[in-house]
């Protein structure tokens, strides 16, 4: 069964969101993957009792919803037994409740307007998720277990789903786009947030005191650093100097090939920058003191000060945007639904 979840889950998601924008795609996926039952894992210690949690407008939505949209918050419960972990139990079950609650009230929104999905679109859909069970007896058994032996239950399912598709790309998607003249307007507004200061990337080799070092300990510490510096310089280029660092170096950042990336000026030690401003891209300082501790750093590059331009961060601020349309539209509709609509959280 623990296959077939996941075959019935990434079906469920590619019948709406193939069908949607970008900017809705993220909403669509929660709703999606509930339009039709996925169980909880094989193993999981949950009991589902099909106990009331919320009811809207007189629909009840039971703890078998809500766990399903826990479940899709929190992918990684297979993992863990079927459970979310306590310290995050709370806020998961905080947003699963609110998420199904506000697909309920668009779904019945959706009813009111009379939303209509195209008769051929939803046989389409249909045909699309049999379409995946390896043989008819795997669909049955999904049938049984998840829709009470009915195709005519998984129908109702499927078409919830896509009304509520529907409904959230006519008032949330095609509301929220953001036009590259909006997008502009906000990167001439904000200058300071595209902004860099004057950076150093590097790579470094670190050689730690104990806590409580000794002379001897700390003629050791020297010894190691000096010989860690001829085989630095021996390097030739990022790749061996990291390789080097893997094996020698005692920070944390041995694990990334001593990789820092790009650092402010201002973070640094004055004594590093002087170091850097020094060298040249791909050279190697001598040995550093900091404290009792020993660094040596290769130059990577040397960023001076500048600003991004329009072109370098015009798509990721218009998708960045655009989310945030999204959200605020979201909300709105959650809010206007609300308004007239009578939620009881059990």
């Amino acid at each position: 069964m623990k296959h077939q979840r996941s075959i019935i889950a990434l079906v469920l998601a590619a019948l709406v969101t193939m069908t949607l924008p970008a900017a809705a795609q993220q909403m669509a996926v929660s709703h999606t993957q509930n339009a039709v039952a996925t169980q909880p894992p094989s193993n999981a210690a949950v009991q589902i009792t099909d106990k009331p949690v919320a009811r809207v407008n007189g629909t009840v939505l039971t703890d078998r919803d809500l766990q399903r949209e826990m479940y899709t918050l929190f992918p990684y419960a297979a993992q863990h037994n079927g459970q979310v972990p306590a310290e995050l139990a709370p806020q998961i079950r905080q947003g699963a409740l609110k998420m199904i609650v506000f697909e309920e009230l668009v779904y019945q929104d959706a009813l009111r307007r009379q939303v209509t999905i195209p008769a051929a679109k939803l046989q389409k859909a249909e045909s699309d998720f049999r379409g995946q069970f390896k043989s008819s007896s795997e669909y049955q058994q999904f049938l049984n277990s998840e829709c009470k032996g009915s195709e005519k239950f998984l129908h109702e399912k499927i078409r919830r789903s896509l009304l509520i598709d529907a409904a959230l790309k006519a008032q949330v998607d095609n509301k929220s786009a953001v036009s590259l003249a909006e997008v502009r307007a906000y990167y001439d507004k904000n200058p300071a947030r595209f902004e860099y200061p004057e950076s150093f990337a590097f790579q470094t080799i670190s050689f730690l005191p104990p806590e409580k070092p000794t002379p001897a300990n700390l003629k050791e510490l020297r010894k190691r650093a000096d010989d860690g510096l001829k085989q630095a310089k021996a390097t030739n280029g990022y790749e061996q100097f990291g390789m080097l660092a893997e094996k020698i170096s005692e920070d944390d950042y041995r694990v990334m090939m001593g990789d820092h990336k790009a650092v402010d000026r201002a973070k640094l030690a004055p004594e590093v920058v002087q170091a850097l401003l020094a060298i040249k891209p791909g050279e190697i300082t001598d040995i550093l003191q900091l404290d009792q501790a020993y660094t040596i750093v290769r130059l990577n590059q040397h960023i001076p000060a500048g600003k991004r331009t329009f072109a370098e961060v015009k798509d990721s601020l218009q998708k960045e945007l655009q989310k945030r349309k999204v959200e605020e539209v979201r909300a709105s509709l959650d809010k206007r639904l609300r308004k007239s609509a009578k939620v009881e959280e059990l």
